[in-house]
C-alpha cells in the first residue's frame, strides 16, 4: 500500500470533512475511547474547522481514499472544554496551537502517517508562529472491562515527538460509550510541546 499525506486547505479540506466525520467514528468506536457516534454530531463537531481561519487538516490517501486524517486549529478557536483547563496554567490561548483527532484506519498503520500528522501540524503552528502544540488523551482506568488485552498506548510514540503530560492539567468531555446507555463524562489528559 502507497500511502500518501497531505496538507489539506481550502475546498479540498472542506470536501474531505465527511470522510474525517466517519474516521472518526470508525477510530475512536475502538479502545480507549470506546465512542458511539454519529455523524450529525461529526458534522456539528467539525463545523469549528470551517469555522477558524487557522485551522488545517492532514489527510492520508490511499490513492484517492482517505483513510486518516488529523485536524488542529488555534487554542482559542476549539471548544471552552477544552481551552477553559489550559487558560488556568498561565499561559496564554495565543501561543498555543491544539492537535485535535488523529484517527488511522488499523490496516494503514505503522507506515509514519502519524509522524507525518504531527509534522504538518507543527509547521502549521509554526507558520502561525505558536510557541506550543497541545493535544489531549482519554483516561481509562487499568481495571477497565473493555480494554484489550493487546492495548498499547500511544504515551511512547508522544514522547518521542517531544511532548510530556501537563501535570494535572485535565479536560472534561461528555459522550456515549458504546456499551452505555447515555453520555459519560471522561477525563482528557493534556500534553504539551514546545516549539523551538
Amino acid at each position: 500500500m502507497t500511502l500518501r499525506v497531505q496538507a489539506l486547505t481550502g475546498a479540498a479540506f472542506d470536501a474531505a470533512l465527511d470522510d474525517v466525520a466517519r474516521l472518526r467514528i470508525a477510530v475512536f468506536r475502538a479502545w480507549p475511547y470506546l465512542y458511539d457516534g454519529d455523524l450529525a454530531y461529526e458534522r456539528r463537531y467539525l463545523q469549528t474547522y470551517r469555522d477558524s481561519p487557522g485551522a488545517i487538516l492532514a489527510a492520508a490517501f490511499d490513492g484517492d481514499r482517505v483513510v486518516g486524517a488529523a485536524t488542529g486549529t488555534p487554542m482559542e478557536d476549539h471548544a471552552d472544554d477544552f481551552s477553559a483547563p489550559l487558560a488556568q496554567t498561565g499561559l496564554a490561548l495565543s501561543d498555543i496551537f491544539y492537535c485535535a483527532e488523529s484517527v488511522l484506519l488499523p490496516d494503514y498503520r505503522g507506515q509514519g502517517a502519524g509522524h507525518r500528522f504531527f509534522d504538518i501540524r507543527e509547521g502549521h503552528a509554526r507558520d502561525l508562529q505558536r510557541k506550543y502544540v497541545a493535544f489531549c488523551g482519554v483516561l481509562r482506568p487499568e481495571n477497565h472491562p473493555l480494554k484489550p488485552a493487546s492495548y498499547r498506548p500511544l504515551d511512547p510514540f508522544w514522547r518521542r515527538r517531544g511532548y510530556e503530560p501537563l501535570p494535572g492539567v485535565l479536560a472534561r468531555f461528555s459522550w456515549k460509550d458504546i456499551d452505555q446507555s447515555a453520555e459519560t463524562e471522561k477525563p482528557l489528559q493534556f500534553w504539551m510541546k514546545e516549539l523551538t
